[in-house]
């Protein structure tokens, strides 16, 4: 405390109903649902899976 400052029991009351006003309550809790986001690394392709096993025989060895 500096000198000459004179601190009153009003002003400690004061100060502690404003900190309860502000930080006297938890903020509500967030669901894990909500946390999370999920969506695909890349679109999906139709030609990925448009395999054709016999063509590599066509394309190497034809």
């Amino acid at each position: 405390m500096s000198q000459g400052t004179v601190h009153t029991h009003e002003d400690e009351d004061r100060a502690a109903t404003a900190r309860q006003a502000r930080f006297g309550r938890l903020p509500e809790p967030v669901r894990v649902e909500d946390m999370v986001e999920e969506r695909p690394a890349l679109p999906d392709d139709p030609a990925r899976r448009a395999y054709d096993p016999d063509e590599w025989l066509v394309r190497y060895c034809l």
